[in-house]
Formats: C-alpha cells, sequence, structure tokens
C-alpha cells in the first residue's frame, strides 16, 4: 500500500487523524463524514494512494470493483435499507476537495429529498 505524507486522507489511514470507522480491511477504509449530507454519510477510500479516479490504472481495477461491493454492503449496515447514492469527484472541475480518490455513500431514512436539495 502506498500513502502520500501530505494527504488528509492518507492521515487517517495512518490514524494520524482521528475518524469513526465503520468499516476496514487491507484494501479499504470507511468512515462517517464529519459534515454529513444526509443521515447516512460514509466516504469509502482506497488504502493505496490514488489522486483521482481518472488518474486509476488497469491495476487498480480490482480494488474499484470491491469498492462498490463494500458500498453496498456499508450502506445497509448503517440504515440505507431502501437504497443509498454514491458520488466520486474527479478533479477541479468535478469538484474534488479532497485528492485521494474517495467516493461519498449517502441515504439513510428521507436522504433523496435532502440530497437532491443541496445539490440545486
Amino acid at each position: 500500500m502506498s500513502t502520500d505524507k501530505d494527504c488528509l486522507f492518507c492521515k487517517i489511514i495512518r490514524n494520524e487523524i482521528p475518524s469513526t470507522r465503520v468499516y476496514e480491511d487491507d484494501d479499504l477504509l470507511v468512515f462517517k463524514d464529519i459534515h454529513p449530507s444526509a443521515p447516512v454519510h460514509l466516504l469509502l477510500i482506497p488504502k493505496k494512494h490514488i489522486a483521482r479516479l481518472s488518474e486509476a490504472q488497469m491495476e487498480d481495477q480490482r480494488v474499484l470493483g470491491k469498492m462498490m461491493l463494500v458500498a453496498s454492503q456499508v450502506a445497509r449496515e448503517n440504515g440505507s435499507v431502501d437504497g443509498f447514492r454514491t458520488i466520486i469527484n474527479d478533479g477541479r472541475v468535478g469538484r474534488q476537495d479532497v485528492f485521494h480518490l474517495h467516493m461519498h455513500v449517502l441515504g439513510g431514512p428521507e436522504a433523496l429529498g435532502r440530497m437532491i436539495a443541496r445539490d440545486e
């Protein structure tokens, strides 16, 4: 696993910054967003530092696919039993704030109306 010494999410992976972890394995970490936009708002990140989705390589395809399956699992386990939304922002134009690939997993009761209103 490669990390970036200055990356916020790499620091969370290394436990240099605290987080509320809800899932972790050798490849991925999922933790609660500190500024949630929905009743369930999780951030799912690969432990390997990949700055953005558009920079992922063919060698990353296994972990990218695993992200999708784990998103479904953690969404259900954290209360999004009726569905959820995933968002991956890519680059400055794509409104990516932290340059470590991450997926927002949003859901929970009445989450859809809140998410749509925020996007407008």
